[in-house]
């Protein structure tokens, strides 16, 4: 049975079944097989991109504004400076609006409802380019770049170290338990994942053969990982929390001799950027032979343009 998203929003990985998120992943490698062969496809010709930004961006704003661009689309930059987003205007207002000028929407900011409720009064497909609970967009670029590395996801081992309840731990294992990735989270107690969000990824492990641990030793954890990925010990809106977290994450610095405790050679770092160096990563892991993270940060944009060629 082909896969069709036409139409479709991504709002969560959650949301898409195995099957769907292989059909995401096989066009990006596609996509990106074509932007390195020099193929000008000018496939969003005559379309319109809002780009909504509560939140500051790098790799999210330059993934979505370049792959719409190549292709011919004209994507719009909107922060909350330029539009009335929850100020003078409600979200379902606002929704309604630009479902009626543009062809898709995508929005990063913080409360995942926000993201939702674009998505149900727009009418257009609405893309989470991040909230305080999902990234979704991150997560493909992920899975893309484990099997640019390794040639396949199913069985392999993904270990997340540092704040196992941030918005990367909570999607990586939405992810990694639809693909069949064995997924570890190493936290300090004190920032375990809640049990919702367990509960829902033991019911995907059960189809895929996905393993999911939650520890807070990376002695024990590491041992055979394919991948050990951390992300910025203070999420963007905690700022007032960084002295508390970096008290507790101190500990679960990736530095060489974590990933010399995964017993393995070819193990890979990774990084969803920007990274605060020296303190959830050691310089000579994200600058060594092992970090992947330039490769994961170009895939955003191949995983975006998939994405949005899909559900165009």
């Amino acid at each position: 049975m082909a896969v069709s998203l036409k139409g479709r929003s991504l709002l969560t990985l959650a949301d898409y079944s195995p099957e769907e998120i292989r059909y995401l992943l096989d066009l990006s490698h596609q996509v990106k097989k074509e932007k390195r062969e020099g193929k000008i496809l000018q496939r969003f010709l005559g379309k319109t991109l809002a780009l909504i930004f509560e939140k500051r961006s790098t790799r999210t704003r330059c993934a979505f504004e370049t792959a719409f661009g190549e292709e011919g689309g004209h994507p719009v930059f909107l922060s909350t400076q330029d539009i009335q987003l929850g100020a003078k205007e409600s979200v379902e207002d606002t929704a309604r609006v630009l479902g009626r000028m543009f062809d898709a929407i995508q929005y990063r900011g913080f409360k995942q409802e926000t993201v939702e409720l674009l998505a149900k009064y727009a009418g257009v497909p609405v893309y989470n380019g991040l909230t305080d609970t999902d990234h979704p967009t991150q997560v493909l670029a992920d899975l893309m770049t484990l099997e640019e590395v390794f040639g396949n996801l199913k069985g392999l081992k993904l270990v997340f170290v540092g704040d196992g309840r941030n918005n990367m731990a909570r999607a990586l294992m939405i992810g990694c338990a639809k693909m069949g990735v064995h997924y570890t989270i190493v936290a300090p107690k004190e920032l375990y994942p809640d049990n919702s969000l367990r509960a829902l990824c033991a019911s995907f492990a059960e189809g895929s053969g996905a393993q999911i641990r939650i520890g807070s030793s990376a002695k024990e954890e590491l041992p055979g990982a394919d991948a050990v990925y951390t992300d910025v010990w203070v999420s963007m809106g905690e700022e007032e929390k960084s002295a508390e977290r970096i008290r507790l994450l101190r500990p679960y610095q990736v530095d060489s001799n974590m990933m010399a405790q995964t017993g393995r050679k070819d193990t890979i770092f990774l990084h969803c950027l920007p990274a605060v160096k020296g303190n959830e990563v050691s310089i000579e892991v994200i600058e060594g032979p092992q970090s992947r993270v330039w490769d994961e940060a170009e895939n955003r944009k191949h995983t975006i343009k998939a994405l949005m060629l899909a559900t165009l």
